[in-house]
């Protein structure tokens, strides 16, 4: 029996400052880190939580994008130009209720999707709905398990993520200086008990 091999793939993990509410200079940053990874080699740039607007709950409902907004265009936009697959923070209109905290997906295939927060930290539920479906994306061969935030402090979430068989664990996150030790720890927990490369992405304001 033969098997395929994927082709070695480079994430880039962009730390970026992000002004409070201000969506279209987040994208020019946003745009400018793609071309910059992209420039030296990148197959995947993946941002932090909600880095298109920051981390603003009260604000959440007003800033909410609808999936067809030209924010995402023009990120799907730029994953076409840079032929590579893009993450973003945003938070996602939804119909039925409060808005989601998501990452919009961006291929170079000129589509785009969304993963959705399936696990909220005390009090986010106020202001957001939370997700039901795990994200699991395959970039070249290589798949990627997609986590937000307090998705990686359920041990549920890793575990259901590892039975779907990714090669890479990618959480995104907005960490405190003061907690980044304590979540630093889970995520090596969860790379030692599932045996994946964990890889993190956190928001600074």
């Amino acid at each position: 029996m033969t098997t395929t091999q994927a082709d070695p793939i480079t994430i880039a993990l962009a730390q970026l400052p992000v002004t409070k509410a201000a969506v279209d200079d987040n994208l020019q940053t946003h745009l400018a880190y793609i071309e910059r990874a992209a420039a030296q080699g990148a197959n995947v740039v993946a941002f932090p939580a909600l880095s298109l607007t920051g981390y603003e709950l009260a604000l959440l409902s007003q800033l909410a994008m609808p999936r067809d907004d030209v924010t995402f265009a023009m990120l799907t936009a730029a994953a076409v130009a840079s032929n590579t697959v893009v993450f973003a923070g945003c938070p996602l209109h939804n119909p039925n209720g409060k808005p989601y905290i998501a990452a919009v997906i961006c291929f170079p295939s000129g589509e785009h999707t969304f993963y959705l927060k399936q696990h909220l930290h005390e009090g986010e539920d106020t202001y957001c709905t939370p997700g039901h479906e795990s994200g699991l994306i395959n970039v070249n061969g290589t798949r990627i398990a997609l986590a937000i935030c307090a998705d990686f402090i359920h041990p549920s979430h890793s575990a259901i993520a590892a039975a779907q068989q990714p090669d890479v664990y990618l959480a995104s996150a907005l960490i405190s200086p003061g907690g980044y030790a304590n979540d630093a720890e889970l995520l090596a927990a969860i790379a030692k008990r599932h045996q994946l490369p964990v890889l993190l992405t956190s928001l600074r304001q």
